[in-house]
């Protein structure tokens, strides 16, 4: 918890210490997802998907509980995020408020994006589909990204383009 919390305030400027940070909605979310996704993967679908509807109404972050989501993972802001059932973030991964690993199919499988280690995804982005994010990229505010993106490079745009 205490890397967690540190990993935030390395993270948001507008954070002066580790109390401030226990109130950040993300950290609620995190700790709700936490035990959702546990409770989903010992076979108590419906109510980890409870726990995740409720905390969808306080918080407005909706975060599938079957989604893999790596450490120190943050939403500054949070409000209006979307992250479905087979996305798969890494570790040390930051999103703004308005961003959506969502799917662009109705079929069964992975249909949602992975992103790996250390990205930063800008306010409003949409990414869509069975997509990859790699390691360091950065995706920009309001990007629309419907294919991959290279490590360490950054997407901007709708749709978006590699810089």
């Amino acid at each position: 918890m205490k890397a967690y919390l540190k990993s935030i305030m390395d993270r948001d400027p507008a954070c002066r210490n580790s109390f401030q940070a226990l109130f950040y909605p993300s950290v609620h979310a995190m700790f709700w997802y936490r035990i959702a996704h546990f409770l989903y993967k010992k076979g108590f679908k419906l109510f980890a998907e409870l726990i995740m509807f409720i905390v969808r109404g306080i918080l407005n972050i909706e975060i599938h509980p079957q989604a893999k989501i790596g450490k120190r993972f943050f939403i500054d802001h949070g409000t209006g995020v979307v992250i479905g059932a087979t996305s798969i973030i890494g570790d040390d991964v930051t999103i703004y408020h308005g961003v959506t690993l969502g799917s662009n199919k109705y079929t069964k499988g992975k249909r949602h994006p992975t992103v790996e280690d250390k990205v930063v995804i800008g306010a409003g982005a949409k990414i869509l589909g069975n997509v990859t994010i790699g390691e360091g990229a950065k995706i920009g505010a309001n990007a629309v990204v419907l294919k991959d993106v290279p490590a360490y490079k950054v997407a901007v745009g709708i749709p978006s383009v590699i810089k």
